[in-house]
C-alpha cells in the first residue's frame, strides 16, 4: 500500500527519492509512527518532502491517497502487530463480547473477528459508535457527531467540533507556481547568501574555545568571533507607476523580505525603462534624483543587480531617444543597460507577469535579451531560480 502512496507523490511531482521512501519504511519499523494518522502524515512529510514549497502537493496527495482511509487493512497488516491488534479490538468491546471470543478460543479467534470488522469497512457504514463511518457518533468519520473527532472524506464543516481536518492544507500558499507572499519570499532569497565574520568579535567561538582550553591543560581559554551575516551585496531596482500598480503589493512584499535578508542592500525607483537617473524618494522624486552614472561609480562589481518591473511599454521607451513617456531622454534605454550589465556581474530582472504571456509582449522579449535571458517570473520557484544564478 505504501508504494501507492509514493507513487501518488511522485505523480503529483513531489520530488522523493527511493532512498527516502526506504527511511520512512526504517522509521515505521521503529514504532515511530504507530497507530496515528496523525503522526503518519507528519513522519512521512519529514522523510519524503525535502524542500516546504512542496508541502501543498505532499497535502493534496495525502488527501486523495488515504481520503476515507479504504486501504486501512493493508497497513494493519503490513506494520501493525498482533498484540497492538489484540489491545486495540479489546478496547472496543463490551465485557459480555469478550467473554463470548474468549470462548471461542483465544487470539486466533479474536483476530479473525478482527478482521472482519475490516472488511466490513470496505463498504459504507452508516450510524456506528465504533469504526470509521458517517452520521454516527464514532470518533473517526464524516456527517456524525463526536466532541473529539477527525473528519475525513466530509465536504465542509458541520459542527465545528473536529480537532484535525486532513485537507486543511496549511502550506497551499507555498506551491511554486504561485505569486508570492513575505514569508515565501525570504525562503526564497536565503538561496542567495555568501557567510562572512566582520566587526567586534563578540560571540563564543565554542569549538576554538574548547580546542584552545584542551590545548591549555584545562584551564579556560575563550576565543572570540564576530557575528556571522550575509556578505552579499544587493543593489534593487523596482519599477513604479502606471501598469506596476496592479502589483504592487507583491513588490512591496519583495522590499520588505529584501530589507530583513541582505545586510548590504541599496534600492532605487525608476519608470518602465532605466534612463540617466533612478530616485529613493517617489514623493520628492523630481527634486531628488541620484544620476545612473553615479550608481554606476559608487557601488562595486561585486553587487548583485536586481530589476522588478513587468517590462510591459512601448518598444520605443526602450530603442530610441526620447523614447520616456515622462521626460526626453538623451540616450536609449539600451544604452544605459548595456553599461549595467558591463559594470555589474550580476545582472537579472524579475517579472510579476506570469511567463506564458512573454511571448505576447515585444517589449518583454527585448529586455529578456538585454539581460542575457535572466528574466525569471515573480513566483517561488522563479525567484529561486534567480537566486540561485547570482550566487554562482
Amino acid at each position: 500500500m505504501l508504494v501507492g502512496f509514493f507513487q501518488e507523490l511522485r505523480a503529483a511531482k513531489v520530488p522523493a527519492t527511493l532512498r527516502e521512501f526506504l527511511d520512512l519504511l526504517g522509521a515505521l519499523e521503529q514504532g515511530l509512527a504507530f497507530a496515528d494518522m496523525e503522526s503518519f502524515y507528519y513522519l512521512s512529510r519529514t522523510c519524503l518532502v525535502k524542500d516546504e514549497k512542496y508541502f501543498d502537493k505532499y497535502d493534496l496527495a495525502f488527501s486523495s491517497y488515504f481520503k476515507g482511509l479504504e486501504a486501512l487493512p493493508d497497513i494493519l497488516d503490513e506494520l501493525i502487530p498482533d498484540e497492538w491488534l489484540r489491545s486495540a479490538f479489546e478496547k472496543s468491546l463490551s465485557d459480555e463480547e469478550k467473554a463470548k471470543i474468549k470462548t471461542l478460543g483465544g487470539l486466533q479467534k479474536l483476530m479473525e473477528e478482527f478482521k472482519k470488522r475490516l472488511e466490513e469497512q470496505k463498504e459504507r457504514h452508516e450510524g456506528g459508535s465504533k469504526w470509521i463511518g458517517t452520521g454516527g457518533t464514532s470518533p473517526f468519520g464524516a456527517n456524525g457527531y463526536h466532541p473529539e473527532g477527525i473528519r475525513i472524506g466530509q465536504d465542509g464543516n458541520r459542527n465545528f467540533s473536529a480537532l484535525k481536518v486532513w485537507d486543511k492544507r496549511d502550506y497551499k500558499n507555498l506551491d511554486d507556481s504561485i505569486e508570492l507572499g513575505t514569508r515565501n519570499i525570504k525562503v526564497a532569497l536565503r538561496r542567495l547568501r555568501k557567510f562572512a565574520r566582520t566587526g567586534a568579535p563578540d560571540q563564543l567561538d565554542m569549538h576554538d574555545t574548547i580546542s584552545s582550553t584542551a590545548k591549555n591543560a584545562g584551564f579556560l581559554d575563550l576565543k572570540m568571533v564576530p557575528e556571522r551575516h550575509n556578505a552579499v551585496k544587493v543593489l534593487l531596482f523596482m519599477d513604479i507607476g502606471g501598469s506596476m500598480d496592479h502589483h504592487i503589493r507583491q513588490c512591496e512584499e519583495l522590499f520588505s523580505a529584501s530589507r530583513t535578508e541582505f545586510k548590504h542592500l541599496e534600492y532605487f525607483y525608476f519608470h518602465n525603462m532605466i534612463y540617466e537617473s533612478v530616485w529613493k524618494d517617489n514623493v520628492r522624486r523630481w527634486s531628488e534624483k541620484t544620476a545612473t552614472w553615479d550608481v554606476l561609480h559608487t557601488y562595486g562589481s561585486d553587487y548583485r543587480v536586481i530589476f522588478v518591473g513587468d517590462a510591459s511599454m512601448s518598444p520605443y521607451e526602450i530603442s530610441s531617444p526620447g523614447g520616456s513617456v515622462e521626460h526626453w531622454n538623451d540616450e536609449p534605454a539600451t544604452k544605459w543597460m548595456q553599461r549595467l550589465t558591463d559594470t555589474f556581474e550580476k545582472v537579472i530582472w524579475l517579472n510579476p507577469k506570469t511567463k506564458d504571456v512573454w511571448p505576447y509582449t515585444q517589449s518583454i522579449e527585448v529586455i529578456n535579451r538585454l539581460v542575457g535571458s535572466h528574466m525569471y517570473p515573480l513566483t517561488l520557484e522563479g525567484l529561486e531560480e534567480g537566486m540561485r544564478y547570482l550566487s554562482k
